[in-house]
């Protein structure tokens, strides 16, 4: 099977967990045997065509003019993806699956599906809705609106948790047969440690030897709860007296989580770390006697996962897709969202109890090996993927080779003319974006 992947980063150029994943997903079904293409983003120091773990990546250099904003930057992405995807054609490559992730990869996905006539998957990671808490302005209804028409025009959604399923039925009405759940993984071998490694030496770094490290590690900001955090410190240290807090990341909130920190008289048992690489979070995470995900809206809850094939017990909050990887005190333990005094005594029952720490943690090894290996969560992919290609057989889409074609649209059976009404909908949406949801009456179909 030939896939093509749209991804807007790509490692080394890694901002969130999208990057990541796809790399991983990437490289596993290419042990599978399967052909796979990445269209990504410019990287800095790395080559524009290279294979990596079998994996054929293009990382797209961005000439032209420069986008106003990030929205119009993802346009100009889209394009050179387009470019890039043309010029594969004309070196005789041919695709059997179009994979695009998340809305910054919407509009070449959705141009690909029609253009080559082959079925689009998406894969909605997160939603503009769930990380705002509603819309609020026309830039996050404008996201919203092309999450919606990635999502119309996808054969299959597929999602992280059970819990982003019913976001995506309820903000964008997707029919629940459209929607595949498959969660993230994490290859344990990536968080080992060399022997060599001095722990005593690097922790010193960030704690004393008397204190337990407290280990956060995110973007610094609202959604991820790191706020929640720092009004927790003072609760810890009020019974646990030699604690150091050690916060990894950058973000917008970083000035006001220090000012706070400061105001409530804990800035000396908080570390902030800023950006961390991969190398030292691994050393963090050998080092640290707890890890924290406070976040208020985690559509998957990939940091736990993390730490948990770090060796780490955690505490993370009860929402999202980190109340289905975390089962409250058997492979670690669940606090309120937002809710400080909650999130200490998590904390605070691992620091007073090693004994049923080192429990959770061996607890949570063994699940993570068991249930979230990358190998895994590829073979379900590639199941799905042969679904979509067992029902696209059957389908007037085989047969058809321009667009629109009778009865493919929407995947309810229309006339020509019906379905060229409709394609111009499509059109004048991807222009608009206000009232195009009310052009299209419903989602089902899965084309």
């Amino acid at each position: 099977m030939k896939i093509l992947m749209l991804s807007w980063e790509y490692p080394p150029q890694v901002v969130g967990g999208l990057g990541r994943h796809v790399a991983e997903l990437s490289e596993e079904l290419a042990k599978l045997g399967q052909e796979v293409h990445v269209l990504t983003g410019d990287a800095d120091g790395t080559p524009s065509v290279e294979v990596v773990e079998g994996v054929h990546v293009h990382r797209l250099r961005m000439y032209g003019p420069q986008g106003r904003d990030f929205i119009e930057s993802v346009t100009h992405l889209n394009v050179h993806m387009l470019e890039a995807a043309l010029g594969l054609i004309r070196q005789g490559h041919t695709f059997d699956i179009i994979h695009g992730h998340d809305w910054l990869a919407a509009h070449a996905g959705k141009t690909m599906k029609h253009g080559l006539m082959r079925p689009l998957v998406a894969t909605i990671h997160a939603t503009e809705f769930g990380r705002n808490h509603g819309l609020h302005n026309d830039q996050q209804r404008h996201i919203s609106n092309l999450e919606w028409w990635l999502t119309y025009e996808a054969w299959k959604v597929i999602c992280c948790s059970q819990y982003m399923r019913g976001e995506i039925q309820y903000i964008f009405q997707t029919p629940i047969d459209k929607i595949s759940v498959l969660p993230n993984g994490v290859d344990v071998s990536d968080f080992s440690i060399e022997d060599s490694f001095d722990r005593r030496g690097f922790r010193r770094r960030y704690a004393a030897d008397s204190e337990a490290i407290v280990f956060f590690v995110g973007r610094l900001v609202h959604e991820k709860g790191v706020d929640t955090l720092v009004e927790t410190i003072p609760r810890v240290l009020s019974r646990f007296k030699r604690v150091k807090f050690v916060v990894a990341g950058r973000g917008p909130a970083e000035f006001a989580l220090r000012e706070r920190a400061q105001r409530l008289g804990v800035a000396q048992s908080v570390y902030f770390a800023g950006f961390i690489d991969d190398l030292t979070r691994n050393r963090l995470y050998a080092c640290a006697d707890v890890a924290v995900v406070p976040s208020l809206y985690e559509p998957f809850g990939i940091v736990a996962l993390e730490a948990m094939a770090a060796g780490v017990p955690v505490v993370v909050s009860d929402t999202g897709g980190l109340s289905e990887i975390v089962q409250h005190a058997q492979n670690g333990l669940r606090a309120y969202p937002g809710n400080a005094q909650s999130l200490a005594d998590n904390i605070l029952a691992y620091l007073d109890a090693p004994e049923f720490a080192r429990y959770i943690k061996t607890r949570a090894l063994e699940m993570v090996k068991e249930e979230y290996s990358w190998s895994l969560i590829a073979q379900r992919t590639l199941a799905v993927y042969e679904e979509i290609l067992s029902e696209f057989a059957e389908s007037p889409w085989r047969e058809a080779d321009s667009f629109p074609a009778d009865g493919i649209l929407g995947g309810t059976r229309l006339t020509t003319q019906g379905a060229l009404s409709r394609y111009q909908d499509t059109a004048s949406f991807a222009h608009g974006f206000d009232n195009a949801r009310e052009s299209f009456p419903s989602q089902r179909g899965g084309v």
